[in-house]
């Protein structure tokens, strides 16, 4: 059931990169358990849970946070729990009654890890934003895109999920192995703006030393060179090449034929802009699927670009079982593998406060205690 099996993580549910945090805690076999809102949010009242991927692999429990006794049953919760993950607006939690203080004065051992855009402290720490205004402000969205146009934007994926949700699951799983150590929880402060500031890491230092021009579309990896770019076919598909070292662009030529002529000088800057409009020319001659012909079992660094109702289909992914598939939604399968302790998708999403009963009884309370707090209205129950 995954290397994280015996960790149990109380996610107090959000949006986006918190979920995506939690997911993967739970993939990899952490007992994940969803504190959801009575009714939830406009992002989980209605869905269907077969489609709800986010929240695979966990159980759901509703709690409302404004009332005490809710607030009063979380902190029972969280004394025989590994950790928290919440992801609110700096005092928000502090406000509820459930900031880092109080819960790690009731488990001192707890981790308490807390994702937002801005971070906890800063002058913009209270301020509204999403991913683009994070990976903006981070330096990351201005190097994306092609010359002579606006930078473009990476879905989603460099601030709520690259630097936010897999920065704060790696720096929860760091906590908790540190916990082991010396018995004490902590505070991990996951900031999107931060995540995606390391991300860029590498690209910081080329544009340092002189090898990244600040100029989008001009350098190597972002859509400046003839043959680290992407080419559409004759027919109104994708291909995509990376062959920048040396075998693999002398691969590359080798199956351009005649046309090999026009691309000798490899890293001769000032013609690449040519270079890559007679490439376009030459990839656009052809079909995605003649392409796929040609660079077959050719070190070039080839692939074509599939669209999401492709991806599933294709035989590498078949044969490793990137994605899951029961016939009526398909989703990607846990990532990444291990030998020994592989994670599996063993639940889809939960129904709001589907498990609230039974996560109550598993936690220690009675069945007065609980009769109390339904009728209370601090824990609800799913209403079918």
């Amino acid at each position: 059931m995954g290397p994280l099996q015996g960790l149990t993580i109380i996610e107090i549910a959000g949006i986006g990169p918190g979920p995506f945090a939690a997911m993967l805690l739970a993939d990899m076999g952490a007992n994940v358990i969803r504190v959801e809102r009575p009714g939830g949010s406009i992002f989980s009242a209605a869905h269907n849970p077969k489609l709800d991927f986010l929240n695979r692999n966990k159980r759901c429990i509703s709690i409302d946070l404004k009332n005490a006794a809710g607030v009063d049953t979380v902190l029972s919760l969280l004394e025989k729990a590994d950790a928290l993950l919440e992801g609110n607006r700096p005092g928000v939690m502090e406000r509820l009654g459930l900031g880092p203080d109080i819960c790690l004065a009731r488990n001192p051992a707890l981790v308490y890890g807390r994702m937002t855009g801005w971070g906890q402290e800063g002058p913009m720490a209270g301020a509204a934003g999403h991913d683009i205004n994070y990976v903006a402000l981070a330096g990351a969205l201005h190097p994306i895109g092609r010359a002579g146009e606006k930078p473009a934007i990476p879905l989603n994926l460099v601030g709520d999920f690259g630097g936010g949700g897999l920065m704060l699951a790696y720096g929860m799983v760091c906590a908790l192995l540190e916990t082991k150590v010396s018995g004490a929880g902590q505070v991990v402060d996951a900031a999107m703006i931060d995540g995606a500031a390391t991300l860029m890491a590498s690209t910081f230092a080329a544009n340092q030393s002189g090898f990244w021009s600040d100029e989008r579309g001009t350098n190597l990896l972002d859509s400046g060179a003839h043959f680290y770019e992407v080419y559409e076919t004759a027919d109104g598909k994708y291909i995509s090449l990376g062959s920048i070292e040396p075998q693999f662009y002398a691969a590359l030529l080798e199956k351009l034929g005649d046309d090999a002529k026009h691309f000798e000088q490899q890293f001769d800057m000032a013609n690449w802009p040519a270079m890559k409009a007679r490439m376009t020319d030459i990839i656009k001659c052809r079909t995605r699927a003649e392409w796929d012909d040609i660079f077959d079992g050719v070190d070039v660094c080839y692939a074509p670009v599939l669209s999401m109702n492709e991806v599933r289909h294709h035989p590498h992914h078949q044969a490793r079982e990137t994605f899951v598939d029961d016939g009526e939604v398909w989703q990607p399968a846990p990532a990444p593998r291990f030998s020994r302790t592989q994670a599996k998708i063993h639940r889809c999403a939960a129904h709001i406060g589907e498990h609230s009963e039974e996560i109550l009884r598993e936690f220690g309370f009675s069945e007065e205690q609980i009769k109390a707090r339904i009728e209370s209205g601090a824990v609800h129950l799913h209403s079918a």
